[in-house]
C-alpha cells in the first residue's frame, strides 16, 4: 500500500499560529482567571509561570520534536519510541476523541450566547435575570435527567460542527488558511475588553488583586496543584494534537525557538484574559464572585457583570456580543485541532486517506455530542470532563513521560530539538530533569490529589447519581485505556486480509 505524500505547513508562521490557536482556548479565558482569583491572584500567576518553565515548555518540545522525527501522529510516534508504548498513543487519541464530543457543544453554547446577548439590553442592573439567560436558553435541568434537545441548541450545535469540519476539511492546508484570522480576532477582542475594563472605576482594585502576590497563599498545596494542572491542560499536550501538528513540520524547523514562542503566547493570552476578568469584575464590584468553574464564570457570573457595566442597555448587550464572540473564536481553534489530532493519528496508523478519516471522526463525534445538547447535557458534560481531564489526561502524561524518559534515550530528543538552532538551545539537563523527574512526579502528585478528593473528601461521589458517574466517568476511562488492546484485535484481523504495519525506527541523521 503506497503512502500519499504527507501534508506540510505552508510556512513557519502557519505552524506557530496553528499551535497557538490550539493551545489558547476557553481555559485561558475562564479557567485561568478563576484559579487566579482562588489562589490570591499574583501568587497563582507566579507559580504558573514557574510550572510553565519546568514542565510545559519541555513537554511541548518533546512531543513536537518526536512527531517531526517520525512525521506521524501520536499512535505511530509512540510506537516509534517503543512498540510497547503504542497503547499510550491510542489512549491519548481515544481521550481526545471523547473530549471533542463535548468541547464542540461548549462551542455551540458560546455561539448561542452570542445571539442571546441582545437580551442583556433590557436587563440593566438585573443580575438575577442575566444569570438565568444561559439556563433558560439551554433549558438545562442541572442534572442527568431530561433528554429533549432545545431547537436553539440543536441549530447552534449544527453550526459548530459545520464550522469545525470546514476548518479541517483539507488538513494542514485548510487549517493554515483559517488560523491567520482565528488566532488574531480573539486577541483583538480581548484588547478591546481590556481597555474598557481598565477604564472602569474600581478596575485598579481588580488589577491589584490579579498581579500582587499574597505571601500566605504559597502555603496552600492546592495552589501548586492547580498551577501545574493549568499549564498541563492549556498547552494541548498529551492530547495527540501536538503530535499531529509536529508531524506536518519540515526538517528545517527551529523547534527550540518556535515552541517557546507558542508557550509564551499561550501564557500572554492567559494574562490578558486575567486583566479583562479582574478589571471588569472590579469595575462592577464583583471581585468576590469570580469562580474557578469556567462554565459558571462564562455563563452565569459574567452576564451579571455585563448588565451592571453601564446604564446604557444597548452598550451592555454589545459588550456581551463581544465577550461571547471572543470565546467563540478561542473555542474554534481548539475544537478543530482536537479533531485533527485524532484524525491524523488514526489515518497514519491505518494509512487511510486523512480527509476520509476526518469526515468519519466528525460524523461519529457529532452524533455522540447530541447527549450534551439535551437538557441534561450540562451534567453529562461535567462528569465526562472531570474524568477525561482529572484522571485520563494526567495518567497519559505520566505514562508518556516514563516511556520517553526511562525507556528511550532522551538525549536523542534533545538533539532533535536543537538541530536547527544556533542561538537558544534546550539545555540537556533541563529536558532530562523535566521528562524523567519533575513532570512525572508533579503529575503523579496531581493524580493522587484528585483521587484523594474524589474518594476521601467526596466519598467516591462527584455529585451526580452513581450510575451516571459509572457510565460517563469510569466506563469511558476504561474504554480510553483499553483502546490500544481493542485496536490490537482489529489490526490482528486486518493483517489476515493483507494489512502490514509500517516499520518505524528512530534513525540518526548523518
Amino acid at each position: 500500500m503506497s503512502e500519499k505524500k504527507r501534508d506540510t505547513w505552508g510556512s513557519r508562521a502557519t505552524f506557530i499560529l496553528a499551535s497557538i490557536g490550539s493551545a489558547v482556548g476557553l481555559g485561558n479565558a475562564w479557567r485561568f482567571p478563576g484559579l487566579a482569583a482562588k489562589h490570591g491572584g499574583g501568587t497563582f500567576l507566579l507559580v504558573y509561570l514557574v510550572a510553565l518553565f519546568l514542565i510545559g515548555i519541555p513537554l511541548l518540545m518533546m512531543e513536537v520534536s518526536i512527531a517531526r522525527k517520525f512525521h506521524k501522529g501520536a499512535i505511530e510516534s509512540m510506537r516509534g519510541i517503543n512498540k510497547k508504548a503504542e497503547f499510550i498513543g491510542w489512549a491519548s487519541t481515544a481521550n481526545a476523541f471523547v473530549i471533542v464530543t463535548y468541547y464542540a457543544v461548549v462551542f455551540a453554547w458560546v455561539i448561542l450566547m452570542v445571539f442571546m446577548s441582545y437580551r442583556f439590553a433590557g436587563m440593566t442592573g438585573d443580575a438575577v435575570a442575566a444569570s438565568n439567560v444561559f439556563a433558560n436558553a439551554t433549558e438545562t435541568t442541572w442534572d442527568v435527567t431530561g433528554y429533549t434537545v432545545p431547537l436553539a441548541v440543536l441549530i447552534c450545535g449544527g453550526v459548530a460542527w459545520a464550522t469545525i469540519y470546514y476548518c479541517i476539511r483539507n488538513g494542514a492546508h485548510s487549517v493554515g488558511k483559517v488560523v491567520k484570522y482565528t488566532v488574531f480576532v480573539p486577541i483583538i477582542l480581548l484588547l478591546v475588553m481590556a481597555v474598557k475594563g481598565c477604564t472602569m472605576p474600581g478596575a485598579g482594585e481588580g488589577l491589584k488583586m490579579f498581579f500582587i502576590p499574597k505571601i500566605e497563599a504559597f502555603s496552600d498545596a492546592s495552589l501548586w496543584i492547580d498551577a501545574i494542572g493549568q499549564v498541563f491542560y492549556s498547552l494541548s499536550i498529551m492530547m495527540a494534537i501536538m503530535f499531529a501538528y509536529g508531524s506536518y513540520l519540515d526538517e528545517s524547523t527551529n523547534l527550540a525557538t518556535d515552541c517557546c514562542i507558542i508557550a509564551f503566547s499561550d501564557a500572554a493570552v492567559s494574562i490578558l484574559s486575567g486583566i479583562v476578568m479582574f478589571s471588569t469584575m472590579g469595575g462592577v464590584g464583583m471581585l468576590d464572585n469570580i469562580s474557578s468553574s469556567g462554565i459558571a464564570t462564562a455563563f452565569i457570573i459574567y452576564p451579571q457583570a455585563i448588565v451592571n457595566m453601564t446604564n446604557v442597555g444597548w452598550f451592555n448587550a454589545l459588550f456581551g456580543v463581544i465577550f461571547y464572540l471572543m470565546l467563540a473564536t478561542l473555542a474554534i481553534d481548539s475544537a478543530f485541532s482536537i479533531v485533527e489530532g485524532v484524525s491524523a493519528s488514526i489515518s497514519d496508523k491505518f494509512r487511510v486517506n486523512p480527509r476520509k478519516v476526518t469526515k468519519i471522526v466528525c460524523g461519529i463525534t457529532g452524533v455522540i455530542s447530541f447527549i450534551y445538547m439535551t437538557r441534561s447535557g450540562l451534567a453529562w458534560l461535567d462528569i465526562v470532563d472531570n474524568w477525561t481531564n482529572q484522571i485520563n489526561l494526567i495518567l497519559i502524561g505520566i505514562m508518556e513521560c516514563v516511556a520517553i524518559g526511562w525507556f528511550f534515550d532522551v538525549d536523542k530528543v534533545v538533539k532533535q530539538i536543537n538541530r536547527n538552532t544556533t542561538k537558544f538551545k534546550m539545555p540537556r539537563i533541563w529536558l532530562r530533569a523535566s521528562i524523567r523527574f519533575i513532570a512525572p512526579i508533579a503529575l503523579t502528585i496531581l493524580f493522587v490529589w484528585n483521587i484523594y478528593n474524589l474518594f476521601v473528601v467526596n466519598h467516591g461521589h462527584y455529585g451526580y447519581a452513581l450510575w451516571a458517574e459509572c457510565i460517563a466517568g469510569w466506563a469511558v476511562s476504561a474504554l480510553v485505556f483499553l483502546s490500544g488492546a481493542i485496536a490490537k484485535i482489529v489490526i490482528h484481523f486486518k493483517k489476515k486480509k493483507g494489512f502490514v504495519e509500517s516499520e518505524i525506527e528512530w534513525k540518526e541523521e548523518d
